[in-house]
């Protein structure tokens, strides 16, 4: 049983150890993140901990030496009872941030309702701190030499087989078995250097993640935001394109590849936080990404609203099933995709543009309606279907890679692309801007623009600008981690200083 209780004690303050040791040498490293993003029902005090920075340098210091000295405690098996009890105390700190069950349900990654990991090692530590049997480790050379101490200067030896060695001997060879830790320690130490050399931080959990603190302190102040309804979001949207995978570059043929390779998971999981800590609050998301997002909220917390973009399946049964799994994964706004209902309107399908409306709004969520060409705006107007919110393209074309406007076809965005230059080539997703800007300053619900930097041919300082002033509401920009403070200066900057907005606000 002895030997239990220490591969137990050893193998819970090992985790502890290498948790605290990785923040301590993580340049940066902060529990920020991890605390403002709780969603729990203690999630108040989390949020209170994390309030200022002052807070939060104490909070990051005992929770990196905590981990250190508790683990290390248990490792090796020093004052082992108070370490059980400290642990215990630290990882039910952990747990009630983001408890299994009510609101914060995490799903998969070893979650289970109510039983977690988190769980399962409190128990423990419980249990070996009731538990009379110490185990191997430190603690037991007291008793040692306790023994060695009052036993006989001139003990009898004792005769026949069974005699026993010298009390002496017995207890070197009791002290060296209580050192055993020692060892271990030193080869899992030298084993989690090797591979942080190799491939640094291996760990992703909310806590670990960090945000770039130093791009945070940045910040010019805080970012403007409207209403979609009675839904609250901030006027600068994170789009959901570069986290997706999905390129549009022209004819450089390996962007969409690279995009992919540089937005891991956990690069996903980073830049969300950091947009969430710098005051983008909503992102609007492409139907396969949804997963995604459901995984980022359930793992931090996360109170980021997600618009998510849907279809109509015509060739499923049920034509809805895109919107039931919208609601059924806890989706904030619900829009039809800007494709479909430019092919919709272009192919004579109006009923279903309406009927997926209709049939979000009867679910109680707010309808949006998105768009490539304006046309597909103007026809839906004409035959009474209006969304709640429109999302549209906006952007001049005054850059080198649009091509002529009279080359320009409507519902050509998102179609056959051409190799000849005067022809569209994933190049223009705005092809009658004046004819937007028209539509847009007419219209009485909310408008979102979305490729307002034409996929980076234009600057945010132009783009911001140009859409803003012409009617958007809100823009929705695919950012990468390394844009997300600068594009959010820029837009409390643009909505500080706009000059030649004519039309009234609607979000």
């Amino acid at each position: 049983m002895k030997i239990i209780v220490t591969i137990l004690r050893m193998a819970i303050g090992w985790h502890l150890l290498y948790e605290g040791a990785i923040k301590l040498f993580s340049e940066n490293w902060s529990a920020a993140s991890f605390l403002n993003n709780t969603h729990g029902f203690l999630s108040g005090f989390y949020h209170w901990l994390a309030a200022t920075p002052g807070r939060m340098e104490i909070v990051d210091f005992l929770n990196i030496w905590g981990l250190i000295l508790i683990g290390l405690a248990l490792f090796i098996g020093l004052f082992s009872r108070w370490a059980s009890i400290s642990g215990a105390l630290l990882l039910l700190l952990y747990y009630f941030a983001y408890p299994p069950f009510g609101i914060a349900l995490l799903g998969g990654d070893g979650t289970t309702y109510v039983v977690n990991p988190l769980f399962v090692e409190t128990v423990i530590l419980v249990f070996l701190f009731f538990y009379k049997e110490r185990g191997y480790g430190i603690d037991n050379l007291e008793v040692i030499f306790k023994r060695k101490k009052t036993a006989p200067d001139n003990p009898e030896p004792k005769e026949g087989k069974h005699a026993g060695p010298p009390p002496g001997g017995q207890s070197r060879r009791e002290a060296l078995k209580e050192l055993v830790t020692l060892p271990a320690l030193g080869l899992l130490g030298w084993g989690a250097y090797g591979s942080h050399q190799t491939y640094e931080i291996d760990a992703s959990s909310g806590a670990t993640i960090q945000v770039n603190r130093v791009a945070l302190n940045e910040l010019k102040g805080e970012l403007p935001k409207g209403k979609l309804c009675n839904i609250e979001m901030s006027r600068l949207i994170m789009g959901g394109n570069l986290i997706g995978g999905w390129a549009h570059a022209r004819d450089l043929i390996y962007a969409e590849s690279l995009f992919k390779a540089y937005n891991t998971e956990k690069k996903i999981f980073e830049t969300l936080m950091l947009c969430e800590q710098a005051g983008i609050d909503t992102i609007n998301i492409g139907f396969p990404t949804m997963a995604t997002m459901v995984k980022y909220r359930k793992l931090t917390g996360s109170r980021m609203k997600v618009i998510v973009q849907v279809a109509v399946q015509e060739k499923s049964n049920d034509i809805f099933e895109n919107v039931k799994a919208a609601i059924d994964n806890g989706m904030d706004v619900i829009q039809m995709q800007g494709n479909q209902c430019d092919w919709f309107v272009r192919d004579h399908k109006l009923d279903l543009i309406d009927k997926l409306l209709n049939k979000i709004r009867s679910e109680g969520y707010v309808a949006g309606l998105g768009a490539h060409t304006i046309d597909s705006f103007i026809t839906c107007e004409e035959n009474g279907i209006i969304p709640d919110y429109y999302m549209k393209t906006m952007h001049h074309d005054n850059y080198w890679s649009a091509h002529p406007r009279e080359n320009r076809k409507p519902f050509e965005v998102d179609g056959a692309r051409s190799n000849d230059h005067n022809m569209f080539h994933d190049n223009c997703f705005c092809p009658f801007p004046d004819k937007t800007v028209e539509f847009v300053n007419r219209v009485k619900v909310p408008v979102m623009g979305f490729k307002v930097l034409a996929a980076g041919a234009i600057t945010p300082e132009d783009g911001f600008n140009w859409a803003f002033e012409n009617g958007a509401d809100f823009i929705c920009v695919g950012m990468f981690d390394f844009q997300v403070v600068n594009d959010v200066n820029i837009c409390i900057d643009t909505l500080k200083n706009l000059k030649k907005r004519r039309r009234e606000w609607y979000g």
